[in-house]
C-alpha cells in the first residue's frame, strides 16, 4: 500500500517543481507588463502569449499551471483590460482565454473575472455607450464570458448579477455580432445555471425584446432562441411579456425567423413548466405557423403541435377515459384532403376556444392587413380542431365572417369561406341557419350570402335536405333577391343557388320555382353581360335537376305560378320596378310558354300601358311587345290562343297609345304602337275578318298619326294603311274610304323619301280597292282628283319617285283611262319631264288598242 502514496508524493514533487520553473519563467516577463511605454506592454504581452501558447501544448501539467495562472497572470491581465491601448486590451483578452482554457480549476478565476468584464461591458447608464470602445474587443469579452460560462457551470450562481449586467449591455450593443454572441451566453448562462437563474431571467427580457426587430435575420433568430431558453430556465411570467414581439415576428419576411418562432413555442407548449397557464396563449402562436407559405414552417408546426396533443393527452389520460375508450367514429362528412388532429390536440383547442377565439376574432378586422391575414388563415385550424364545440360560439363567429367576408383583402376572405364550410361541416343546419337567416333579413349584404354559400357547401346533402324548402323560399323574398342592384351582391346570390343545386342535386326539383325566380331576378337586376350568362347557364342547371330538355321548358312548367306572383302588383309599377324588369325577362326569355300564360300577360300589358302610366315603363313594354308579335308562332301564339286577347290589344292597348300628345316621349310611345300594330298585322296569325276589326277601329288613329313629327311613325302608318287596304279595303263603307287617298296625298310632299314612296305604293292600294269596288263610278270625281295629283309629282326632282308615281299612274289607268288620258294631255306641255307623260300616253295608247 505504500507505492501508491510514494507515487503520489513523487507526483506532487514534480508538479511543484514545474510550477516553481513556470513562475519564474513568468516571472522574467512580468515586469514587462508595468511598462510606462504601450510598445513595452506589448512587447511584454506578446512574449506572454508565446510561453502561454507553449504552456497549453499537450503534455503540460494544467495543475501545475493554475498555481502561477491565478497568483501571477490572473490578476495582471485583468487589469490590462482598461488600458489605454487597444492592441494591449486585445492581447490580455487573448491571454485570459488561453489561461481560463489551460487552468486546473477555472472556477477559481470567477470571482475575480466576472467583475472585471461587467465593468468593460455592463453600461452605467442605458443611453450612454459601454465602457469597452472597441466592437472587436466587446467580441472577444462576450467571447470570453462565454467561456467562463461553459467552464465554470453552476459555480456561477454567486456571479449572477455581474453576468445579467453584462448581458444586458451587450444585447443592446450596435454591433451585430456581439449581439449575436450575447444571446448565445445567455442561452449558456440559463442552462449552466438553472436553480438559481430564475431570479435573473426576468431582467434580460427587456433588452431581448428590443433586440428582436434587429435588421439582421441572424441576430432576430438568435434572439428568439435565447429567449426560449432564458424563459425555459427563467420565469414563466416572462410569457407575457414577449408574446406580442413573437406574434410581430411571424409576419416576418425571412423563413428562417419564423421557423424559430414556431420551434420556440413548440418547446414552451412542451416543456414549460407554467405552460398549463399559457395554453390559451401560445397555442394559437404555433397553430398559425400551419398556413406558413414555407413547407418547412409548416412541417414544423404540425410536428410540433402532434407531440404537444400526445403528451397534454398521457398527462391528463385519467380525464380522456371515456372518450378513449368509447372514442366516435370521424364525422363522416369529414373534409375531404384534411387528416383529423389526434384527440389531445382536439381537447386542448376546445378547452381553450373560448379564450382564444374572441382575440381571434378581433384581429380578423383589425387595420392591418397582414394581421387580419394572419388571424383569418388561424380560424379554420381552430374550427377543424373544435369540430361540433363551435356551436356555442356561432354568434360571435357569424358576426365576425359577416365583417371579414366584406375585406377587400382575397386572402381574407378565401379563409373566412373555409372557415364558413367548416361550420356547415359541424354544425346541425337548423341552428346556423336560424342565425344567417336571421341576419339576412336585418341587413341584406354580399357578405352574409357569401356566409350562406359557403356553409352550404360545406354541408352534406342528407343533412342540408330537410331545410332546403326554408332556405330557397327565403332566397326568392324581396328583401333578400332584391335587397341590392350591386353586381357582387347579385353574384354572391347566383352562388347561393348554385351551392344548394350542387349539394341537393335532385332534392331542389322541390324547390325549383323559388330557385327559378331568384335566377329571373338576377338576369333582370344585373347589368353585367357575363353575371347574365352565369344565371342563364345555372338555369340550364336547374333544368337538368328537373329532367327536363332545356330552360324554355323550365318555364312552360312554372311560368304560370311565375307570372301570378310576380304580376301581382303590376298596378303600382313604374320603369324603376324590379318586377317590371323580372316580367320583362319571362315575356323574353320564356319562348313558346308565354302562349300558354296569356291570362297573365296581356291583362298585365292592358293595365301597364294605359296613357296614364309611368311613360318610359310603357316605351319599354311596347318594345317587348313588338319583338314578341314579330315571333308570335314562338311566343304569344304558340298555343293559337292570342286571337281570345285581339279585341283587348286594340282597343285597350294599341289605340289608346295612337293618340296625339304633346311632347317628345309621346312621340316615342306613338312610334312604338304603331311599331305593334305593323308587327301585328304583317304576322300571319290574324284571320282577314279579325284585320277588318283592327281596321275598323285604328284607321282613324293611323291616319292621325300620318303628321307625326317622327319619319318612322309615318312610314309605317303608310305600310299599315297599305295593310288594311289589301285586307279590308273593298268592305270599308265609302265615306271612311274616301278619307284614305287625301291624307296619302299629303305624303307624297313628306321630307322622306321613303314615306313618299311608301304613301305611293298605298296609293296604288287603295287604287286597287276601288277597281274591286262594285260602284266604282261613284269614285270617279275622286279618282280623277287623285290622277290630277300624282300627275303633278312627275316633276319631282328624285327620279325614284318619278318611277313611283309613273307606275303607279300606269297600274291605276285601267279605272278611268279616258279621264287620266284628257288629264295629261291637259299639262303634258306644262311638265318639265315631259317623257314621264309621253310615257303614260304611250301606255294609254296601247291599253285602248289591245281593248
Amino acid at each position: 500500500m505504500a507505492m501508491p502514496a510514494e507515487a503520489e508524493a513523487a507526483a506532487d514533487c514534480a508538479e511543484a517543481a514545474e510550477a516553481a520553473e513556470l513562475s519564474r519563467a513568468l516571472g522574467r516577463l512580468l515586469p514587462g507588463l508595468e511598462a510606462d511605454s504601450k510598445l513595452g506592454r506589448r512587447r511584454a504581452l506578446e512574449a506572454l502569449e508565446h510561453a502561454l501558447e507553449e504552456t497549453v501544448r499537450p503534455g503540460v501539467d494544467s495543475a501545475a499551471f493554475q498555481g502561477p495562472w491565478a497568483r501571477l497572470l490572473l490578476p495582471r491581465l485583468l487589469r490590462l483590460l482598461t488600458d489605454p491601448a487597444e492592441g494591449c486590451r486585445a492581447l490580455a483578452a487573448h491571454l485570459l482565454d488561453l489561461g481560463l482554457r489551460r487552468a486546473a480549476r477555472p472556477r477559481d478565476a470567477l470571482p475575480r473575472l466576472l467583475p472585471a468584464l461587467t465593468a468593460r461591458l455592463a453600461r452605467p447608464e442605458p443611453a450612454r455607450p459601454p465602457p469597452e470602445p472597441c466592437e472587436e474587443l466587446r467580441l472577444a469579452l462576450v467571447q470570453l464570458l462565454r467561456l467562463a460560462v461553459d467552464l465554470g457551470g453552476a459555480a456561477l450562481a454567486p456571479h449572477l448579477d455581474d453576468a445579467v449586467r453584462a448581458l444586458r449591455g451587450t444585447l443592446l450593443d450596435p454591433f451585430a455580432a456581439v449581439r449575436r454572441e450575447s444571446c448565445e451566453c445567455a442561452a449558456a448562462l440559463a442552462r449552466a445555471t438553472p436553480e438559481h437563474f430564475h431570479m435573473q431571467s426576468e431582467s434580460l427580457i427587456a433588452p431581448l425584446m428590443q433586440t428582436i426587430s434587429h435588421q439582421h435575420w441572424k441576430v432576430r433568430v438568435a434572439v428568439i432562441e435565447a429567449t426560449g431558453t432564458v424563459i425555459q430556465f427563467g420565469s414563466g411570467s416572462s410569457v407575457d411579456d414577449v408574446l406580442s414581439h413573437f406574434a410581430q415576428r411571424l409576419f416576418d419576411d425571412v423563413p428562417q425567423v419564423r421557423q424559430a418562432v414556431t420551434s420556440v413555442v413548440g418547446g414552451w407548449l412542451l416543456n414549460l413548466r407554467d405552460r398549463y397557464s399559457f395554453f390559451h396563449k401560445l397555442t394559437p402562436l404555433l397553430l398559425s405557423s400551419f398556413s406558413d407559405e414555407m413547407p418547412e414552417v409548416r412541417q414544423t408546426a404540425t410536428s410540433l403541435w402532434e407531440k404537444v396533443g400526445q403528451k397534454w393527452q398521457e398527462e391528463n389520460e385519467a380525464d380522456l377515459k371515456d372518450k378513449l375508450d368509447f372514442a366516435p367514429p370521424p364525422p363522416p362528412h369529414y373534409p375531404e384532403h384534411e387528416s383529423r388532429p389526434g384527440l389531445g390536440c382536439r381537447e386542448l383547442v376546445f378547452r381553450n376556444l373560448s379564450k382564444v377565439l374572441p382575440a381571434v376574432c378581433r384581429d380578423i378586422t383589425d387595420w392591418v392587413v397582414g394581421t387580419r391575414v394572419k388571424a383569418a388563415q388561424l380560424l379554420p385550424v381552430l374550427l377543424l380542431h373544435a369540430e361540433d364545440h363551435i356551436t356555442q360560439h356561432l354568434e360571435i363567429l357569424l358576426r365576425t365572417l359577416q365583417l371579414a367576408c366584406a375585406d377587400e383583402e382575397k386572402a381574407v376572405v378565401s379563409s373566412c369561406v373555409r372557415a364558413a364550410e367548416l361550420i356547415g361541416t359541424f354544425v346541425n343546419p337548423e341552428v346556423f341557419l336560424k342565425l344567417i337567416l336571421a341576419m339576412l333579413k336585418k341587413a341584406p349584404s354580399t357578405s352574409g350570402l357569401l356566409i350562406l354559400t359557403s356553409v352550404i357547401q360545406g354541408c352534406p346533402q342528407n343533412t342540408l335536405q330537410p331545410h332546403l324548402k326554408v332556405i330557397a323560399t327565403e332566397l326568392a323574398q324581396e328583401h333578400i333577391c332584391q335587397g341590392s342592384e350591386n353586381d357582387l351582391y347579385l353574384e354572391h346570390l347566383l352562388l347561393c343557388v348554385q351551392a344548394l343545386l350542387s349539394v341537393c342535386r335532385e332534392d331542389c326539383r322541390a324547390v325549383s320555382l323559388q330557385l327559378m325566380e331568384v335566377l329571373v331576378t338576377i338576369m333582370a337586376v344585373s347589368g353585367a353581360a357575363g353575371l347574365w350568362k352565369k344565371a342563364q347557364k345555372t338555369m340550364d342547371t336547374l333544368a337538368e335537376v328537373e329532367d327536363l330538355p332545356s330552360s324554355q321548358d323550365l318555364y312552360r312548367k312554372h311560368v304560370g305560378a311565375l307570372l301570378e306572383r310576380l304580376t301581382a302588383s303590376h298596378g303600382e309599377w313604374t320603369v324603376h320596378s324590379v318586377q317590371l324588369l323580372k316580367f320583362s325577362v319571362v315575356l323574353t326569355q320564356a319562348g313558346p310558354a308565354v302562349g300558354e300564360a296569356l291570362q297573365h300577360v296581356i291583362p298585365t300589358l292592358r293595365t301597364c300601358l294605359q296613357p296614364t302610366t309611368d311613360p318610359h315603363m310603357r316605351l319599354k313594354l311596347f318594345s317587348i311587345l313588338s319583338t314578341m308579335l314579330l315571333r308570335p308562332k314562338d311566343t304569344v301564339d304558340s298555343q293559337g290562343q292570342f286571337h281570345g286577347y285581339l279585341e283587348m290589344v286594340v282597343n285597350d292597348i294599341l289605340a289608346p297609345n295612337l293618340q296625339w300628345h304633346a311632347g317628345r316621349t309621346a312621340a316615342a310611345i306613338r312610334t312604338a304602337a304603331i311599331s305593334c300594330l305593323w308587327a301585328l298585322t304583317s304576322s300571319d296569325i290574324l284571320l282577314a275578318k279579325q284585320v277588318q276589326e283592327a281596321q275598323e277601329t285604328l284607321m282613324p288613329q293611323v291616319l292621325a298619326t300620318l303628321e307625326d313629327d317622327s319619319q318612322t311613325t309615318r312610314l309605317v302608318s303608310c305600310r299599315i294603311i297599305s295593310a288594311f287596304l289589301k285586307n279590308s279595303g273593298d268592305t270599308m263603307e265609302p265615306e271612311k274610304f274616301l278619307r284614305v287617298y287625301p291624307e296619302l296625298l299629303k305624303r307624297l310632299d313628306d321630307v322622306s323619301n321613303d314615306v313618299r314612296m311608301a304613301a305611293a305604293s298605298a296609293l296604288l292600294t287603295w287604287l286597287k280597292c276601288v277597281q274591286s269596288s262594285d260602284g266604282k263610278s261613284a269614285y270617279q270625281s275622286s279618282v280623277q282628283f287623285l290622277y290630277r295629283e300624282l300627275l303633278v309629282h312627275l316633276d319631282d326632282p328624285e327620279s325614284a319617285i318619278q318611277d313611283t308615281v309613273l307606275e303607279v299612274l300606269k297600274e291605276g289607268s285601267v279605272l278611268f283611262p279616258d279621264v287620266l288620258v284628257r288629264e295629261t294631255e291637259a299639262v303634258v306641255h306644262k311638265h318639265r319631264s315631259s317623257a314621264y307623260c309621253e310615257q303614260l300616253l304611250q301606255h294609254m295608247q296601247a291599253m285602248a288598242a289591245a281593248r
